[in-house]
């Protein structure tokens, strides 16, 4: 089994990878059976020498590898046919920007596997970013918090190394006595818990965080069950509301107002209530004033979150009352961060962390006939046609919708 890591072509620049140098040498390791080529590429975080130091061959063809190892969408022109693909399509929600890249994928005869459904039997999933997504969410907006009330100067993450390296630079501010606010227990929710944690911000319990005033700055992490409750009045609880969604109103307008800083780390799903609306905003004891909305869904669960930022330019303002973008100095603006490519601007981690988990649930996959089914339930494309899995991606693939 061939095994080639492609370099990334899509723009902007992607520097991550499917596995690092030291993740390619336990995969041939473990299962000699393997070969793993790598495509030359001057912009990936691991350099191709550092591939040629592990004695991995550094080539500029794919052609002769069966399985191709990407991370963003590979351009329609530089599909190579009959080949297996793993990466992110960002198809499997019908985005109607990637639809002629599928199309190609069924005329090339590919066999596409998308990252985001390599899961186990239960539906969890495998590979992700998240935690790093996370983690760097956090960063981005504790720099916002700094440069919106003119208190401190973080860096940029993207010009530092690695999550330490993140961490030592915020344990060196000082932060007022805020409140910070953290939705989510997942992936997401846990990479940013773990910077908070590691500045060492005191964690209190959602009945304090609503009750109390502190001297110190304080964060509380909730999950769905805090932030929505059953309309009709009865308990609901976590597996109901993923089950009934619309059953369910926003009850988060009682941490809006004693929010200072809002990290949005939360999973949300079609038919869910919005965790706070353009009118939720305009209200006098509405306090958010810092979102890093790390989940960024546009006009969605976060009113303020009007359109993904950049890496570039990370911070725009939202200004409630005419619900336009603003100055985020601005002392009615709500800063906002949504990159909604974290992963990105720390690279070396990200990849370092998702070639592991890629080498424990994947690549086993390819020696063991799939016996826990891995590759089938992420097969989305086999024999110029959609599997049955992904069948309904047929009338989107149409264009009738």
């Amino acid at each position: 089994m061939k095994f080639g890591i492609i370099r990334e072509r899509k723009n902007p620049p992607d520097r991550r990878v499917v596995l690092s140098p030291e993740e390619c040498q336990n995969v041939l390791s473990k299962f000699p059976q393997a070969e793993i080529l790598v495509e030359s590429s001057p912009i990936r975080v691991f350099a191709d020498q550092e591939y040629a130091d592990k004695n991995l061959q550094v080539v500029n063809v794919m052609e002769i590898c069966d399985v191709l190892l990407g991370v963003k969408e590979v351009p329609i022109d530089a599909l190579i046919p009959h080949k297996k693909y793993f990466f992110f399509s960002h198809t499997i929600k019908k985005q109607p920007y990637n639809r002629e890249l599928l199309r190609a994928i069924l005329d090339k005869n590919i066999e596409l596997y998308d990252h985001e459904v390599i899961t186990n039997a239960k539906g969890a999933r495998l590979v992700a970013f998240g935690r790093y997504a996370g983690i760097v969410g956090a960063y981005n907006g504790f720099r916002a918090y700094g440069l919106k009330y003119n208190l401190y100067q973080l860096p940029k993450a993207e010009s530092l190394l690695d999550q330490q390296d993140l961490i030592n630079e915020l344990k060196k501010i000082q932060l007022p006595n805020i409140k910070i606010l953290l939705t989510g227990k997942g992936r997401v929710g846990n990479g940013a818990k773990e910077m908070l944690d590691a500045m060492g911000l005191r964690h209190i319990a959602s009945s304090e965080y609503l009750s109390k005033t502190f001297d110190e700055p304080v964060y509380c992490q909730i999950d769905v069950s805090q932030y929505v409750k059953r309309k009709d009045g009865n308990k609901g609880n976590k597996a109901d509301f993923f089950q009934n969604p619309e059953a369910y109103k926003s009850d988060f307008f009682r941490f809006a107002n004693v929010t200072d800083f809002y990290i949005a780390g939360h999973f949300y799903g079609d038919g869910a209530p919005y965790l706070y609306t353009r009118e939720d905003a305009k209200q006098p004891d509405f306090k958010i004033k810092v979102v890093a909305d790390i989940s960024c869904d546009i006009d969605g669960p976060v009113a303020s979150t009007i359109r993904p930022s950049t890496i570039a330019e990370p911070i725009y303002g939202y200004d409630p009352y005419s619900e336009k973008e603003t100055d985020f100095m601005l002392e009615n603006a709500i800063a906002v961060m949504a990159v909604d490519n974290l992963p990105c601007e720390l690279p070396r981690d990200a990849s370092v962390g998702f070639g592991e988990a890629f080498f424990k649930y994947v690549i086993p996959s390819f020696f063991n006939n799939d016996k826990d089914g891995v590759l089938e339930r992420a097969r989305m494309t086999q024999n110029g046609k959609l599997t049955e899995r992904y069948a309904y991606l047929q009338d989107y693939l149409d264009g009738k919708e």
